[in-house]
């Protein structure tokens, strides 16, 4: 549970990082601005665009005359930036950039690029909020760390900066004053804008020149932008702009005249550990997205194959013509493991007694039950109790399996109830000699609660109409504790059961398959078993499952059919599931981050193919579909915790964590054909 909750604190803590650092914003110019402008003093309003604080008094200054100071805003950006330093250098114009602290994290050879080359560096803090709506502390906090980020990737710092969408002094409004006033007063040189050539609206190479072109002799500072969008005419406008300029006699200079001092070295390590940390999260944001698409795509593929094959299987079934071979009528053990077992065990064994196959008797093993679950074992001429020293299931079952005489044994856990004819259905398939297991078709029978339909939805969609795909493709993962038949001669070439793994029988039936033996799927043997009542039991089952899965799929990893079928198995049941919570928190990202109707869209788009997987499942196991209206409530909460589960198990077998049995308390709340 702990390494779970790790993994989610990191991803989420790389979400955050990402919104904070990559927020997305409209150039400056558009934010909508008060109007209200009355303690704006006039020396400020109707000065000049650079503007500090001397003595806690404003003072504002103009360029000297005939003086230009190109200035962009918004970059780095890999893409426009160096186009545009390179005009200035074909034109030995030097320039000032303010730029945004996270895009010189991102971009820090050009941010190197641009100081090398005699430009300024000015900023535009860290992500480009606007300053005059924020508190104190988050403004502080832009600007430093914007600071730090100049000084890790330039080892230079600035004391120019200009707020987000600011303009021209006249147009300044109460707020974006006191934001002015205190920037000052922290010994930064507030720098605004005489011209605005609009390159924003991309209105065309002519109008951008005609809106930068000074009227006069004054000196001004032009905006333009290097980032935030297409540039393409920004380049070109520049271009033409530095020439025509020149011949009429301005000179181009950067705001101060003076290159950026140099940096302390506690403010460079400072930048470089916040750079590696934005680069950090946007590596790792984009791996996610590559994992998503691995898992969208897994997704389909698995969809189409079932599809595909799962009907086809059905349909071969449901064929008249279909048949195993010969009546298999031969004798069978039913080898019931018990521990504690009080609550069900009593209409499972009734449930056995009861079966239409001829020579069936049944062999419960107590594994030294502290709940007298003996005295409640129906008594009759087929049914045989042996208690044991407790040793776990593994053992009870090797026991069971060691005190039967039959060559058939069927395995039931006591709290399963068994359908009339579902042992003789379920040993049919022996007709066929390379058989040496048969998975039967395991229901949940206690599906009156929420979380009873949930885990029905999940067993019919999730095992049963997998294990069709994995018996068309001969690799069936697990036989279910609940209701599985076996040849004894396949159970010796195995070794028998495993004490080495929690998920004994993946473990068995893997065993099994690699000593050369078909197990195969007999969708009309059906039982009914307890699904965990509680939150809490379903996740210590699921736990063991998962965990004792991984186990089994490591340890038989090796041969023929560990390299070619296990990797199948592999790639469904471990890594498309683990990867599948990527649809969800993406989808939540993309909701606050990105285009919510394409997200929504999306996501619903994989809901929809979740439901008529649902519904293709439920008609193939002919079951009532009425359950599945919780269906799109389980894929938020339910799915969610199964998530949880299998993250928790992959890292706790990734760091070699052992766990002990896990006992599920029954409640003995089911019926033995329950309705829907």
């Amino acid at each position: 549970m702990l390494f779970s909750l790790v993994a989610l604190l990191l991803i989420a803590t790389v979400v955050i990082v990402e919104v904070y650092t990559d927020a997305g914003f409209s150039p400056d110019g558009t934010n909508p601005r008060e109007s209200r402008s009355g303690s704006v003093p006039a020396t400020v309003r109707d000065g000049g665009p650079l503007i500090g604080m001397t003595g806690g008094r404003p003072e504002s200054r103009r360029l000297p005359d005939r003086t230009v100071a190109l200035t962009f805003d918004d970059g780095p950006d890999p893409t426009w930036t160096p186009k545009v330093l390179d005009v200035l250098a074909k034109h030995h114009v030097p320039a000032t950039f303010f730029v945004i602290g996270s895009q010189v994290a991102r971009n820090p050879g050009l941010a190197r690029r641009i100081v090398a080359e005699g430009h300024e560096i000015g900023l535009h803090t860290f992500t480009h909020p606007d300053l005059a709506r924020l508190p104190a502390w988050r403004r502080n906090l832009e600007n430093s760390q914007a600071q730090q980020a100049v000084a890790y990737a330039t080892g230079r710092e600035t004391s120019l900066l200009r707020p987000p969408y600011s303009s021209t002094a006249d147009a300044l409004t109460d707020d974006d004053y006191a934001t002015v006033r205190a920037l000052g007063t922290e010994g930064y040189l507030t720098v605004l804008d005489d011209l605005d050539s609009q390159d924003w609206k991309r209105p065309g190479v002519n109008r951008i020149v005609a809106n930068a072109t000074p009227r006069g002799d004054d000196g001004v500072v032009v905006l333009f932008h290097d980032a935030g969008g297409d540039r393409a005419q920004t380049v070109a406008a520049l271009d033409r702009l530095i020439p025509l300029l020149q011949q009429r006699g301005y000179r181009f200079a950067t705001v101060t005249g003076q290159p950026n001092p140099a940096a302390g070295a506690l403010e460079i390590w400072r930048g470089r550990a916040l750079a590696w940390g934005v680069r950090g999260s946007d590596a790792i944001l984009r791996l996610l997205w590559l994992l998503l698409i691995v898992a969208g795509g897994l997704i389909v593929v698995r969809t189409l194959i079932l599809f595909t094959f799962a009907v086809g299987h059905a349909r071969r079934r449901r064929d008249p013509a279909w048949s195993w071979g010969p009546a298999v009528e031969d004798p069978v053990t039913i080898v019931v493991p018990a521990f504690n077992e009080r609550e069900t065990i009593e209409p499972a064994v009734r449930s056995m007694t009861r079966s239409t196959h001829p020579g069936v008797s049944v062999l419960v093993i107590d594994d030294e039950s502290t709940d007298d679950t003996s005295d409640v074992i129906p008594q009759s001429g087929n049914v045989r109790i042996v208690r044991v020293p407790s040793g776990g299931k593994a053992r009870a079952l090797n026991t069971g399996i060691a005190l039967a005489t039959d060559d058939l044994l069927v395995m039931v856990d006591a709290d399963t109830v068994l359908a009339p004819d579902a042992v003789h259905q379920l040993v049919q398939p022996f007709a066929d000699p390379s058989v040496g297991a048969v998975a039967g078709n395991v229901k949940v029978g206690n599906r009156r609660s929420l979380l009873g339909k949930w885990q029905h939805i999940e067993y019919v969609i999730g095992f049963n109409l997998d294990r069709r795909l994995y018996d068309t493709f001969g690799c069936i993962p697990t036989i279910p504790g609940a209701l599985g038949a076996f040849r004894r001669k396949a159970l010796e070439d195995a070794g028998g059961l495993s004490t080495g793994t929690l998920a004994e029988d993946t473990d068995l039936t893997l065993a099994i398959q690699q000593a050369g033996w078909r197990v195969v799927y007999q969708e009309s043997a059906v039982a009914y078993t307890e699904a965990p009542a509680t939150a809490r039991q379903l996740w210590r089952q699921r736990y063991r499952w998962s965990y004792g899965t991984m186990q089994a799929l490591w340890k038989h990893r090796q041969g023929h059919f560990g390299r070619t079928r296990i990797t199948f198995i592999a790639l469904f049941s471990v890594l498309l599931p683990l990867l599948a919570p990527l649809i969800d928190l993406m989808a939540v990202y993309g909701i606050f981050f990105l285009d919510r109707r394409i997200t929504l869209l999306g996501w619903l788009a994989m809901l929809v193919v979740q439901i008529i997987t649902a519904i293709l499942a439920f008609r193939l196991d002919k079951e009532s579909l009425r359950p599945l209206w919780t269906l799109p409530l389980q894929q938020v909460v339910y799915r969610q915790v199964m998530y949880a589960v299998l993250i928790a198990s992959a890292l706790a077998a990734l760091t070699g964590r052992r766990l002990g049995w896990q006992k599920i308390q029954r409640t003995g709340d089911f019926s033995a054909a329950p309705s829907g």
